[in-house]
Parts: C-alpha cells; structure tokens; sequence
C-alpha cells in the first residue's frame, strides 16, 4: 500500500484506527479456550467486530511467538483471514527487529514473503544497514521506533549531544535519508503528545504509528492537535481498550463498540482539519 492509497483509505473510512491485536491466552474469555485454536478464535471475532471502523492491525509478535509453532500459524491465520476480509487494510508485524544486514534481509523476506504484512516495526539503534534490506520491498514499509512510552525511555531517547539535539531527534532526521514517505514510519507514543510538535517539524510529511490511547491514557485529540498533518500522517494504535472491553460472551460485541466510540471521534477530527470533503 502506497502513501497515497493509505490517506485515501483513511479518508474512506473517516478512521485512521489501528487495532493491536496483543492476544494474550490468559486474557481472553474461558470459553474460547475450548477451540482448537483459541487465539485465533478470539482475533477473527475480533476483526469481524472492528473491521468497519479499523484502516489497521498490528500482531505484536512476543504474543505469538511466546506459543512456539502453534502461535506463529495463528498469527499467519489472522493475517490470512484479515487479507480475506479486505484487500485494503494495512497490517503492521509489531516485531521491533533490528539486526546486521544478511540477518535483517532474512527477517524482511519472512514478513513480506512469508506473513505477507504491509510494515514491520524496526529497531534503528544498529543503523542504516539494519533497515536497507526493509525497503527493497516494492510497497512495503519501515516502522521506526523514535519516541516510546516505556519507563526508562529516558535512558537513551532524551539523551543530548553537544548540540542539543536528544537521541529520538537524530533517530528522525538521519533516517529520512534512508528513504521516502512512502516507506517510513516512525512510532511516537500518545502520552507524549506535545512532543509531537517536534517530531512533526522534523518529519512533516511521514505518517507516525501512534501507541497508547486508550489503556496508556494518550488523548486522542492532543495526538491530532500535535501530530495530524494534511494527510492525516498518523494512524493510532488501541490495542487493550479495545481487545479487552469484556470478558465474556459478548467481547467481540464490547469491542466493536470500542472501536466504532473512536471511529467516530476520529471522523469529527479528520472533519475539522477539513480532510474528509467531497468523501461521502
């Protein structure tokens, strides 16, 4: 998915919602551990509540590959049935990878060859080598980590050179070098939302993977405030908000709720910033 067919995406849908899907087996409802593959159950119910309000999913992969074998295909199921739902939807493999080249070339053959995933999260600690074998895939994305909502993100991202430039800042000004708009994107955590100003002065054009509304207590509207640009640029992450609204019976039903409540909101936003006119 280009750039271009993303933000109309967006405009279609009047959402720029990305649904975590962070299915955790000691999480979700009892009786879905009677399937044969509960983690599956519970992420195609899941998508099937929140498709119409979601232009996004995002897998993180420890949930998956905590399971050994059996999670890894019922990662590739999810992918798969998400694929069968719409052609359109972007999916994101939360991975945060980051490694020499030969090894970060087998990592992007395996989420774009094999997982068929739109981006891959990546670590940029190691450099430009690390993320190169990334973006030699026609179509497909780098998600870089620049800010985060960890407790010790301070330890290195706020960190200071000579000049006052912090770590994220250099993460963001180097790495566009790396690449085009149409195949960078950098994570920005919500409950750092002002510092979003920033990061948009660096980065105007790129679209920014925003974490922590919602369970994390970023607001939504500050994100849009500091970060939204005149293609939206963000697409915003809910992950336990939304997959855990209930536990019982009717959680595909509470988090079809969930998702539509910031749908809507995200519809008066894209309004405001005039980005949905002449969209029906």
């Amino acid at each position: 998915m280009t750039y271009t067919e993303l933000f109309g995406f967006i405009r279609k849908k009047k959402s720029f919602l990305c649904v975590g899907l962070d299915t955790d087996l000691t999480k979700i409802p009892a009786h879905l551990l009677l399937e044969e593959d509960p983690v599956f159950a519970f992420n195609s119910a899941i998508v099937d509540a929140t498709l119409p309000f979601a232009v996004a999913y995002k897998p993180n992969l420890a949930f998956y590959e905590v399971l050994g074998a059996a999670g890894w295909e019922s990662l590739k199921k999810t992918v798969s049935y998400i694929r069968s739902k719409s052609e359109d939807i972007f999916i994101i493999a939360d991975a945060k990878r980051g490694d020499i080249g030969n090894t970060s070339g087998m990592y992007a053959r395996a989420f774009f060859e094999q997982l068929d995933v739109d981006a891959v999260t990546l670590s940029p600690y190691m450099g430009q080598d690390t993320v190169m074998p990334f973006l030699r895939f026609e179509n497909k994305w780098a998600v870089l980590l620049a800010l985060t909502s960890n407790l010790s993100a301070d330890d290195f991202q706020y960190f200071e050179d000579a000049g006052g430039r912090k770590l994220y800042e250099k993460v963001l000004e180097v790495s566009q070098g790396w690449g085009t708009s149409d195949q960078l994107m950098y994570v920005v955590v919500a409950t750092r939302a002002q510092a979003l100003a920033e990061v948009r002065r660096i980065v105007p054009e790129h679209f920014l993977l925003v974490p922590g509304v919602g369970a994390q207590g970023g607001s939504l509207r500050e994100v849009a405030r500091y970060g939204m640009n005149d293609h939206c640029g963000l697409l915003v992450n809910s992950s336990r908000g939304i997959l855990y609204a209930s536990s019982g019976k009717d959680f595909a039903e509470k988090a079809g709720e969930a998702a539509a409540k910031l749908q809507q909101q995200m519809a008066e936003l894209l309004s405001a910033r005039g980005l949905l006119q002449s969209v029906g």
